[in-house]
């Protein structure tokens, strides 16, 4: 069974090409949550105003 998966695998070899470079989509993830994070910290205190 595990062969002809294999040989399925080999013979459908197909090779898709990203558009950005692998780090990039790490840079813009983390860039991302850190607004993320930032947005979040600016509501720490608003409880206590009101």
């Amino acid at each position: 069974m595990t062969s002809v998966i294999l040989a399925a695998a080999e013979q459908a070899e197909h090779h898709v090409e990203i558009p950005m470079h692998p780090i990039a989509y790490g840079l813009i993830a983390f860039g991302t949550l850190m607004v993320m994070l930032l947005v979040t910290m600016s509501y720490r205190g608003v409880s206590n105003r009101h």
